[in-house]
């Protein structure tokens, strides 16, 4: 009879990905904490925690961001599971002891909406995706999925109009997409005429001025006219 190898004994936490972007100073940013217990003693981290008895792995990660940051309508989505063995330095020495497992979480919320819990110490921060540090864990490797994640999703969904104000400029819309997604994704003219002609941009009849330049049109993003686009595999830049 072939010996059963043992089990592994898994511990399981989440870690959210947690992005906004500061549109005025063209930052895209990233939530992160500063850890206050070991291993990492003071070492910037995701936002994460170890999932308690009879809690879903949703409600705990809604209950760690609901500690750290006020934000309405927040919109968790489940990203990637990270459970390479030695990933935690808690883990037993040999191959059979506890293994810690991490289902990680992206969102993107408005970094206008959003606000740091009070926090004098400042153990909570939003950081310039650019700058990053090293972080505990492997939580680069999940920050670099999850800034995969969204860009991809800004070329095949709506979800920059999550972050946008109700009312904004081709232009504002463009310098997003720049902001995430790096100069030279795309000329502008060729994106101004590729989201206009998608039908789902209203144009509301007013208009801004911003400095010495012309009068620039506001729009809004129209949920209706996108609707029966939602489930096709579009591109939009």
């Amino acid at each position: 009879m072939p010996k059963t190898a043992n089990l592994a004994d898994f511990k399981v936490g989440v870690d959210n990905v947690i992005f906004s972007v500061d549109i005025p100073e063209n930052r895209l940013l990233v939530l992160l904490v500063r850890r206050n217990e070991a291993p990492y003693l003071d070492t910037w981290s995701l936002p994460g925690t170890l999932v308690r008895e009879a809690e879903s792995l949703e409600r705990a990660a809604h209950r760690i961001l609901a500690e750290k940051i006020q934000v309405k309508n927040l919109y968790l989505e489940q990203l990637y599971t990270f459970g390479d063995p030695g990933r935690d330095p808690r883990e037993a020495p040999d191959s059979y002891g506890v293994r810690y497992l991490s289902v990680s979480y992206f969102a993107l919320v408005r970094f206008e909406d959003a606000q740091l819990s009070s926090d004098r110490h400042r153990k909570i921060i939003w950081y310039p995706i650019q700058e990053v540090p090293q972080l505990a864990f492997d939580h680069n490797q999940i920050l670099d999925y999850g800034y995969r994640r969204l860009r991809n999703k800004l070329e095949y969904s709506p979800v920059a109009f999550d972050v946008l104000p109700e009312y904004f400029t081709l232009s504002d819309l463009y310098q997003l997409y720049t902001t995430v997604l790096g100069e030279g994704f795309s000329d502008y003219s060729n994106f101004r005429t590729r989201l206009i002609k998608l039908g789902f941009l209203l144009d509301t009849g007013l208009k801004v001025t911003r400095g010495a330049g012309r009068p620039a049109s506001l729009y809004r993003f129209d949920s209706e006219a996108f609707a029966p686009l939602k489930n096709k595999p579009l591109v939009f830049i």
